[in-house]
C-alpha cells in the first residue's frame, strides 16, 4: 500500500450534491439552477421538440403528400407462393389460419391474393380480396375462390 492507491472507505463519500444548503456548500441560494428562466423554477418540464423558442425542426421542414385515412392495407400473397407451399406441404385448401400457421401473414392481417406465377392443380383459397388475374387462374385450374371477412374486394 502506498499513497498512489489510497481511496476512501466504501460509503464514506457522498456522490449526490446537497443543493440549497447555504453558500459554503458551493450550491447555495439558487441551488445550481442559475438565475432566471423556466429551468430555474419548480415544475419545469421541457416539451418534446422544444428548441428554446426557435421554430422547431418538425415545423420547419416541408410536408409533402397525402395520407388516405381510409386506406385498406393488405398483405399480398402471390400464386407462386401458394403453389410452392402446396407442393412442399401437400395443402390444397388455403384459408387465413393456414396462411398464418405457415408464417406468410399475421393472424390480424387482411390478405389479398395476387396473380404472379402459375398453379398446377385445383386449389381452394379463402382470403379477404383477390386480383382479377389470380381469381381467373385459380378458377381455370378447377379451384374455388371465396372472400372472407367484412372487407370486400373492389374490382
Amino acid at each position: 500500500m502506498n499513497l498512489s492507491n489510497l481511496k476512501p472507505a466504501r460509503g464514506s463519500v457522498r456522490t449526490n450534491k446537497r443543493v440549497g444548503r447555504g453558500y459554503g456548500s458551493g450550491n447555495g441560494k439558487t441551488a445550481g439552477r442559475g438565475m432566471n428562466g423556466a429551468r430555474s423554477r419548480a415544475g419545469y418540464s421541457k416539451k418534446i421538440g422544444f428548441e428554446g423558442g426557435q421554430m422547431p425542426l418538425y415545423r420547419r421542414i416541408p410536408k409533402f403528400g397525402f395520407k388516405n385515412r381510409s386506406r385498406v392495407e393488405y398483405s399480398a400473397i402471390n400464386l407462386d407462393t401458394l403453389e410452392k407451399l402446396s407442393k412442399e406441404k401437400g395443402i390444397t385448401e388455403f384459408n387465413l389460419t393456414v396462411l398464418a400457421e405457415h408464417g406468410l401473414v399475421s393472424s390480424k392481417d387482411l390478405v389479398k391474393i395476387l396473380g404472379r406465377g402459375e398453379i398446377s392443380g385445383a386449389l381452394k383459397v379463402e382470403a379477404h380480396a383477390f386480383s382479377a388475374k389470380a381469381k381467373e387462374i385459380i378458377e381455370s385450374k378447377g379451384g374455388s375462390v371465396s372472400i372472407s371477412g367484412a372487407v370486400s374486394a373492389k374490382e
